[in-house]
């Protein structure tokens, strides 16, 4: 099965022009989500499609052997990770940050990719209310929502100063419903954010407290995330900020090549290293390259990253950070794939294999 035509992502373009309601959620899930029937199929970009070049990458997944890693028991109703494989993932900086800039920048990486996404990467501040409408309209869709909610100074949260704030995402969590992984305080080990999170015992405090009233407030529909920066692995950092396999449903890093261009095998290895210790399935909650590195560095790292993947079974996402921060002063970058047809094949490419190919 070829892929669906240009008028398709016409329509749904057309229908993120318009105040997002429930039924404009539902076009969503039929349009967006569309879901290329008959995946193993279909021609998407990099795919090789009828009477194209093999895909090595493809053909090599095809006849792995069974994965060494058996995924423990997770909460019931939280998202439940693949048996075999891998889902594919995107956080996707809108060029407005609006409900439907947010829907369309999604759409758009969907439609250059070739295939749905299996998680859609969101980024929600302290004090924001959630689940947005934007996040409400991905779930919709068929996607996991992973959702990265920032922190605030975890001596107060411990202190209960903040409790009234965490019950009430607990509960609007609840009643939403749907299966949400949740990444409190993403890299916490960063230095830059000491000042918030004080120390590892300081964080792992707040942590639990955290999940101390999530389970008052009942919510079952919930994965835990934890999520430092590989790097964390590398100088010791990471592990002292980890509040232990009882508090935690998923191990992440977020994982980048660095100025060196490590590959990804080895910017990730020391953090693989410490999670083959621990039995909860492994999220990569972040990575790219920056285009500045090289475009044929790019392309090559895209691949050998997913071919790395496949052998390392306990991985169940990878979520790539597909933003355009060129123009920012303080932190200036550009991972982006959507202006970058090379790379964006080159990720295609992965994410066409079956061992990403996970029946979601």
């Amino acid at each position: 099965m070829t892929r669906r035509g240009p008028r398709r992502w016409a329509l749904l373009a057309g229908a993120l022009a318009v105040v997002l309601t429930s039924s404009v959620a539902a076009a969503l899930s039929d349009t967006v989500r569309g879901r290329l029937d008959a995946r193993t199929g279909s021609a998407g970009p990099g795919s090789g499609g009828s009477g194209g070049s093999a895909n090595p990458l493809r053909d090599s997944a095809a006849g792995r052997s069974p994965a060494a890693y058996v995924l423990p028991a997770q909460p019931p109703r939280s998202p439940q990770a693949p048996r075999t494989g891998a889902w594919v993932g995107a956080w996707v900086r809108p060029a407005l940050p609006t409900v439907q800039g947010r829907l369309a920048a999604v759409a758009d990486f969907e439609h250059q990719l070739g295939r749905p996404l299996d998680v859609s990467h969101v980024y929600h501040q302290w004090d924001d209310d959630f689940p947005a409408e934007d996040d409400r309209a991905l779930a919709a869709a068929g996607h996991t929502v992973l959702l990265s909610w920032a922190g605030t100074d975890t001596r107060q949260i411990q202190a209960g100063l903040y409790d009234d704030v965490i019950r009430a995402r607990a509960r609007d969590l609840r009643a939403w419903g749907v299966p949400v992984l949740l990444e409190w305080r993403w890299e916490m080990d960063r230095p830059n954010l000491q000042a918030e999170v004080w120390s590892p015992a300081d964080y792992v405090a707040a942590w639990q407290h955290l999940r101390a009233v999530f389970r008052q407030e009942q919510v079952d529909n919930v994965g835990w995330v934890w999520c430092p920066l590989a790097t964390g692995f590398v100088d010791g950092r990471a592990p002292a900020f980890y509040p232990g396999d009882a508090e935690v449903d998923w191990l992440c890093a977020d994982t980048y090549p660095g100025r060196t261009l490590q590959p990804f095998a080895t910017a990730v290895g020391p953090f693989l290293d410490w999670a083959a210790g621990h039995p909860q399935p492994v999220l990569i909650g972040e990575f790219g390259m920056k285009k500045t590195l090289g475009e044929r560095e790019r392309q090559r790292w895209l691949v050998e990253t997913g071919e790395f993947v496949m052998t390392r079974p306990q991985i169940k996402g990878l979520v790539y950070f597909d933003a355009d921060r060129s123009d920012s002063t303080s932190d200036p970058f550009d991972t982006s794939l959507r202006q970058a047809p090379g790379s964006m094949a080159a990720l295609a490419r992965v994410a066409a294999s079956p061992w990403f190919r996970t029946g979601r």
